[in-house]
């Protein structure tokens, strides 16, 4: 008599047990796991292996080397993110909270390539078409897009082999179910298994497939973490203020860490060509504490505003309050401004924002946090004209960091002609320590680099 197996598995991570349990041992969530229907486990009759004769092998050396192609998205901050564009028989995984734009730039999306002559297939599995229509009305859509009510894998790769669409859209993954799956539309088994079917009709179909994942409240893709692996892009949406923020986290046809910028309009999502602009259009001139920090979140350079506020403190303890950055790398910097430079802030409330809401954790912008708790005790504004990026040790000298050159690129365009930053850049001095920069931001010293000579 067969085995009965019973197995319990993790929604959030796809750690499996034989028992359920309260908390999962991998990922720490509370009450994520699901039981999956009993399987039989087969008994072998012809030894450990069954009997299996071994595939063909195929040497490396003779495996042809192919270029996979891409079709461009007709947005640059999405191709940009993608490492190109679509590229065919690629499926891409996008997840964001409801609400913040997926289906709005995916449909954005089908419309530019469907204008272009090519199909486009659109899985409704959340939506009516009557409400896709009205959010087309809304957008301007005008290309020619195939929808379809119909959740059953099965039926979408069917679609996929007679139409062999050049996009299908399904939106979203957790409505699929898969007949010989176990379980519900949206557990753990009809999920990894409807993305490894639709994944298989993408790579025989040679269409660009793209999936749209529910997000849970700690900010993962719902279901299996098995389902990121299946896939070979993963890419988050992302909301800060007005703006959205299109982050890859894996690609296998591009670089991993791209970051594209959107802006929410009533005419769907425009993509911001310029960030640093936009992130430094309210900036206040003239105001102490506040610092231009060229950082880089991803592989992409951006010009952020560092403000510092001290106040004097009505309590035993200080206040440390920091909003966008690393609290740890924030108290070292005060650290090293309190032992090495003598600056007094026992008996101040200190504040640092990143202003924008954005949350980069980058060791470039300790010497910014410096500069502009500095600014803000004694009273001094920082010059217009100055860019500042750089690591702080515990010995107050400034390293250098990743990308000096992109950022220091990303200032010039942005026009600042002052550059405070670590040595190493060509026709830039660089400062060597905190003390250093501070002379050379409020005396002009000739450590200051001039953008236009990089």
């Amino acid at each position: 008599m067969p085995k009965v197996v019973t197995k319990y598995v993790c929604t959030s991570c796809g750690y499996q047990s034989a028992k359920p349990l309260g908390r999962c041992p991998n990922c720490q969530a509370w009450n994520s796991f699901e039981e999956e229907l009993p399987s039989v486990a087969a008994a072998s009759t012809k030894g450990g292996y069954g009997g299996v004769a071994g595939g063909r092998l195929t040497p490396l050396s003779a495996v042809g080397r192919r270029e996979e192609p891409r079709t461009p998205s007709g947005i640059l901050e999405l191709d940009r993110v993608l490492g190109g564009g679509l590229v065919a028989g690629g499926v891409t995984l996008i997840g964001g909270e409801p609400g913040i734009g997926k289906s709005t730039l995916l449909l954005q999306v089908a419309d530019l390539i469907a204008r272009g002559g090519n199909t486009v297939l659109y899985v409704a599995g959340e939506e009516s078409l009557e409400q896709i229509r009205l959010r087309a009305d809304r957008l301007g859509v005008q290309g020619d897009i195939h929808l379809t009510r119909d959740t059953r894998a099965e039926a979408i790769f069917a679609l996929m082999e007679q139409h062999r669409p050049t996009l299908c859209i399904v939106d979203s993954i957790q409505t699929m179910t898969l007949d010989e799956a176990s379980g519900v539309a949206g557990g753990v088994a009809q999920v990894r298994d409807a993305t490894a079917l639709i994944t298989r009709a993408a790579k025989e179909t040679g269409t660009a497939t793209v999936l749209v994942g529910h997000v849970t409240k700690e900010g993962t893709v719902a279901g299996p973490k098995v389902m990121e692996h299946i896939v070979d892009t993963t890419v988050f949406l992302e909301s800060v203020g007005s703006f959205r923020l299109l982050r890859s986290v894996k690609n296998r046809f591009g670089q991993a860490g791209e970051l594209g910028v959107f802006e929410m309009r009533e005419s769907g999502l425009v993509a911001v060509e310029n960030p640093s602009a936009a992130f430094l259009a309210e900036r206040p001139v003239g105001v102490p504490g506040s610092v231009v920090a060229a950082t880089q979140d991803g592989h992409r350079p951006m010009l952020l505003e560092v403000q510092a506020l001290a106040a004097r403190t009505p309590y035993p303890n200080p206040r440390r309050v920091v909003v966008g950055l690393d609290p740890r790398r924030v108290d070292v910097v005060l650290a090293v401004l309190e032992r090495r430079l003598d600056l007094a802030l026992g008996n101040l409330d200190i504040y640092v924002n990143l202003a924008g809401g954005l949350k980069v954790p980058d060791p470039g912008l300790d010497l910014a946090v410096a500069l502009a708790v500095y600014s803000a005790v004694v009273g001094k504004p920082v010059p217009g004209a100055v860019a500042v990026f750089g690591e702080v040790g515990l010995a107050g000298e400034v390293r250098t960091v990743q990308g000096a050159l992109r950022r220091a690129e990303e200032a010039g365009r942005a026009g600042y002609t002052r550059l405070v930053v670590p040595p190493g850049l060509d026709g830039v001095a660089g400062i060597r320590s905190v003390e250093e920069a501070l002379g050379v931001v409020w005396t002009g010293g000739a450590s200051s680099g001039d953008t236009r000579r990089t």
